[in-house]
């Protein structure tokens, strides 16, 4: 599967922080409230990709960057593209090595996908501390002020098990998730704060087949290739 770099066609407003080595750019995306609607396929229902939802990549998925992954959308539109992070490849790099004035705040950094992995981005639970932060989900927000947000991670007031950060992100151009959606590459359910913020990287992959249950449930216990099984 081809994981592609494209120009958003939404309207984007974009923060700049230069760093002593390099330059991340967290992208804030105007992100309109999208229907999620229903389909059926091979007789039982799937949700379509929509702001929010969460993509589970199936069994046997065999592309480096999206093995045994869980991505969370954050804007979505078959015409114009796809934008998420994974939540399942912690990176060795923490927080305070690349970020100067933040020494002794080892934040674990995520790997959000292998789309400009020069740029820093985060999604948080505190929409009371940033009005220019973009609802994803319920009680799952995404961005916002980066400078106050280090401010009230230094003093206290955040509490960091509900801030998640990435370097890169995930990207599709128009219509190609789609078409990896009727190639059955992906599996979809709604996210929760519970699966983004409170399980273990190592475990969101199977926790969400888990809670799909039924035949989903049964493919935590594939093997990777389908021909070892």
């Amino acid at each position: 599967m081809e994981n592609k770099e494209f120009t958003l066609g939404f309207s984007a407003q974009t923060h700049s922080t230069h760093f002593s080595a390099v330059n991340f750019s967290a992208i804030i995306l105007n992100a309109p409230f999208i229907v999620i609607q229903i389909k059926c396929i091979n007789l039982e229902y799937m949700i379509e990709p929509a702001n929010g939802i969460l993509l589970i990549a199936e069994p046997f998925l065999k592309d480096p960057s999206f093995k045994r992954s869980v991505v969370l959308i954050c804007k979505h539109s078959n015409e114009e593209g796809t934008f998420g992070f994974s939540l399942t490849k912690r990176l060795d790099t923490t927080l305070d090595e690349i970020i100067e004035d933040m020494e002794n705040w080892g934040l674990a950094i995520f790997l959000g996908g292998p789309v400009h992995t020069d740029t820093l981005h985060y999604i948080h639970q505190y929409p009371e501390y940033f009005d220019d932060a973009l609802k994803i989900a319920d009680n799952v927000y995404w961005g916002g002020d980066f400078e106050k947000m280090k401010t009230l991670i230094k003093d206290g007031t955040l509490d960091t098990n509900k801030i998640k950060f990435f370097l890169g992100y995930s990207g599709w151009s128009e219509n190609q998730l789609k078409t990896e959606m009727e190639e059955n590459s992906w599996i979809t359910t709604l996210s929760s704060k519970e699966i983004i913020f409170d399980t273990h990287a190592d475990n969101i992959w199977n926790a969400c087949l888990t809670q799909l249950g039924g035949k989903y449930k049964m493919m935590i216990h594939f093997p990777t290739d389908p021909q070892l099984n």
